[in-house]
């Protein structure tokens, strides 16, 4: 072969190996394109399979439902630093954005943009890292939610201890955006003038509400320049005063054209002294028992840390409660309660239910000067008692007024039982019943922190695949071996 011949097939050859390189470096960019643009084809339009464990990314209906309804745009902000990113909850967020054209997110690096800290931060909340602000633009409302806020906790009640029990995302960021969007800022009116929990007192219960876009003011019935309106929702914790006639009126004109009470009575209140007040108790159904409901040492259950007056009912199921019950929202804590008369058969204008009830082996226990034991005793009543209920009355006039009654002031008030227990939410949803509103706690289940512990009748399809594995491999060598042995 002459050189020319050689050095024509040497080029030829380079020439095919820079061809297939070529073609090899195309088809890399156009994979890479192609993975480029699914993927961002999958964020904007939500096509990527949940394949977690406990689908903690996908969507139930309820969230579709209010998304569907939004008649606002809302904006997210992720406040993470770039690396620490929480990857289950940024892959939600697209999930939100793909479903509804009115919902974009953005991350935002607090480092780095200090600003929006301060933007957001008010007297009773402040923004911290790895927080989401559900922000309105149009209502100019915001909902700041901290992580502690993405997840559920039970209570065992032997060891007194919390355990992480789900994760709450999507019940979290669903009922933020429902809640930022609202038209109308509702007004809580807490009364003052007859010894009740000041201001002072109620600082978490008045952060609560603030922070969940309620108006918070404080005023006395005795005030002639204060008439209060059906529109707003009247708080009375535990007054040690009797009101008078004239107030007792103004409350009377209140609730005939519909207005709503939240009522505490403690079980140090008392009750005995107060006739006005007790009248009005009376016209929701409400009649106070005498003593301190304490719970039976055996029931450890019903109540906390070998503390027997420290309560843990039994949530009943109503329409104020029915949503806790059903998304595990349903531990409280009553420190030292009151028991009601539980309700027998009321008129058809008048609608009583119990809420929260006692252990059954309870007792209650006659607090005077003379007590020296907090052991049964012949002569106490025995449970369960009602702790809690809810009435639903209709006015002479037409109207309807609720009441929601609840024998221990300390369960509302408390920032310790506040971050130990449900009562957040338990509070957020009596106002907004008791406001006529439609429920913020929206029903949608914690996704599952823990995996279930495998079981015989779990592992079925890992064994078929483990066992499916190798006959698959040892099929294909067959067949390659007979091809070999017949070429």
């Amino acid at each position: 072969m002459s050189k020319m011949k050689k050095k024509e097939k040497k080029e030829r050859r380079w020439l095919a190996r820079g061809a297939n390189t070529g073609m090899l470096i195309l088809l890399i960019a156009a994979l890479a394109a192609v993975n480029i643009a699914v993927t961002r084809m999958e964020t904007k339009f939500g096509w990527k399979a949940d394949y977690s464990f406990n689908s903690i990314t996908t969507q139930s209906d309820t969230t579709l439902e209010v998304l569907a309804e939004m008649e606002h745009p809302v904006q997210i902000y992720a406040l993470f630093t770039k690396g620490q990113e929480d990857a289950p909850l940024m892959e939600l967020l697209d999930r939100y954005a793909a479903a509804s054209d009115k919902v974009t997110w953005e991350q935002v690096d607090p480092n780095l943009n200090p600003a929006i800290l301060t933007r957001f931060n008010t007297d009773t909340e402040s923004v911290n890292s790895d927080s989401l602000i559900v922000y309105c633009e149009e209502t100019d409302r915001w909902k700041i939610l901290s992580p502690a806020e993405f997840v559920s906790v039970s209570l065992d009640t032997e060891t007194g201890s919390y355990t992480y029990a789900g994760y709450t995302y999507e019940k979290a960021i669903t009922s933020a955006i429902a809640n930022v969007t609202k038209d109308e800022i509702p007004r809580v009116v807490i009364i003052q003038g007859h010894g009740e929990l000041d201001g002072e007192t109620l600082g978490t219960f008045d952060s609560l509400l603030e922070n969940n876009h309620y108006e918070v003011v404080y005023a006395k019935l005795s005030n002639n320049n204060y008439t209060p309106d059906p529109a707003d929702l009247i708080v009375l914790f535990s007054p040690m005063k009797d009101i008078t006639e004239d107030e007792l009126e103004k409350l009377t004109i209140f609730t005939d054209q519909g207005g709503s009470l939240l009522i505490t009575c403690d079980y140090s209140d008392p009750i005995e002294d107060m006739p006005n007040w007790s009248a009005l108790l009376r016209s929701y159904g409400f009649v106070p028992l005498e003593g301190i409901v304490v719970a039976d040492a055996a029931d450890t259950n019903s109540y906390y840390n070998q503390i027997r007056i420290d309560l843990i009912p039994e949530m009943l199921s109503t329409d104020v409660t029915m949503d806790l019950i059903s998304s595990g929202a349903d531990t409280m804590l009553l420190p030292g309660s009151r028991a009601f008369e539980t309700p027998e058969d009321t008129d058809r204008n008048l609608m009583v239910f119990p809420v929260l009830q006692s252990g059954e082996t309870s007792y209650l226990k006659k607090v005077d000067a003379n007590i020296t034991t907090l052991e049964k005793e012949d002569g106490d009543a025995t449970g369960p008692f009602t702790l809690a209920m809810q009435a639903r009355r209709i006015t002479t006039g037409g109207y309807v007024s609720r009441a929601f009654i609840i024998g221990s002031s300390g369960a509302l008030t408390e920032s310790q039982i506040y971050a130990m227990t449900d009562t957040q939410q338990l509070i957020i949803r009596m106002v907004e019943w008791l406001s006529g509103q439609e429920s913020s706690n929206l029903d949608i289940m914690a996704k599952d922190a823990i995996r279930s512990a495998l079981s015989a009748k779990s592992n079925t399809m890992g064994s078929v695949m483990v066992s499916a594995l190798p006959l698959a491999v040892l099929a294909a060598a067959i067949i390659v071996l007979m091809r070999r042995r017949n070429a």
